[in-house]
């Protein structure tokens, strides 16, 4: 059967469905000339007329309702298929690995919608703060929030970070921090520890303090975690400034459940997240799903 005969076939199942062929022309993306023109040259191949023509409607020849019948049960056959084949290699199993505050702030409150776009993948979510062995862990995707490479992985780019302190309005308020910055000294500072690979227990606050004009922070006393949403669930509690990533703190802004004090005084982050694999495997369905599912999100 030729391509061009297919064609005309699909647009007739269209125009029959319809009974019109300026629907059929709105679901097909064509004119209804040309779905008409089509129609035509279906007849002209077939040798007989497949819809009686009246002003203002159409109705299905005995030939075109004989052929329709067969037609339409043949696609949604063909159309059941296909959906079949794309269930099956969009089915079982992944094992993702992700740093504590990236799972607990922003991938697991999204998962509900993974589920709902691919109901017959699961996945096995894993944290932690350490670099897994793809050679011999038996992980699928790594979520990472670093500015490292990592040879012999493929790393695929989801979203940048922006850094400023956050705590609640009451904090704010009792040590005045809006009306005079200065007295961020007299705070307590909430450090994540393990901030990115090889970071220094402060890293993050040195980089937007240098960045932010406010100097050497080395002196303020704080408390250390080994994740930041530690950090930021102990600012929620009144216990202290805490460093935010815009990524995982926005929605707690949004709620009013914390501040950011100091308003705009946020630098970019020199760190991002990633999404690494085997590069053997990024186009495994599975993993080309999940990793595109990551995209669409950060975007």
């Amino acid at each position: 059967m030729s391509g061009s005969l297919l064609g005309y076939l699909h647009t007739f199942e269209c125009a029959s469905r319809h009974l019109s062929f300026t629907l059929a022309a709105e679901e097909l993306c064509l004119t209804p000339s040309a779905v008409s023109h089509r129609i035509k040259k279906l007849e002209k191949q077939l040798g007989f007329d497949l819809f009686r023509r009246y002003p203002r409607r159409l109705q299905l020849s005995n030939e075109g309702e004989r052929l329709y019948r067969v037609l339409s049960g043949s696609l949604q056959d063909i159309q059941g298929e296909i959906q079949q084949i794309r269930n099956n290699e969009l089915s079982g199993a992944l094992i993702i690995f992700a740093r504590p505050s990236i799972t607990q702030c922003w991938l697991a409150p999204r998962l509900p919608d993974f589920h709902a776009e691919y109901p017959a993948i699961t996945l096995d979510i894993r944290t932690g703060n350490e670099d897994i062995d793809f050679r011999v862990q038996p992980v699928d995707v790594a979520l990472y929030y670093t500015g490292d490479d990592y040879p012999g992985l493929h790393r695929t780019w989801i979203m940048e970070e922006a850094l400023f302190p956050v705590c609640t309005r009451d904090y704010a308020k009792c040590y005045q921090l809006a009306d005079n910055p200065k007295n961020i000294k007299r705070c307590l500072l909430l450090h994540d520890a393990r901030a990115w690979p090889h970071a220094a227990h402060d890293s993050e606050w040195a980089l937007w303090a240098k960045a932010s004009g406010f100097g050497d922070i080395s002196e303020i006393p704080g408390f250390t975690f080994d994740c930041s949403d530690l950090a930021v669930t102990t600012a929620l509690n009144g216990g202290g400034i805490a460093m935010g990533r815009r990524q995982l703190v926005q929605k707690r802004l949004d709620r009013g459940e914390l501040v950011a004090p100091f308003g705009g005084m946020q630098v970019k982050s020199p760190h991002q997240y990633y999404a690494l694999s085997q590069p053997w495997r990024i186009n495994e369905p599975k993993i080309r799903a999940f990793t595109e599912w990551l995209l669409r999100k950060g975007a």
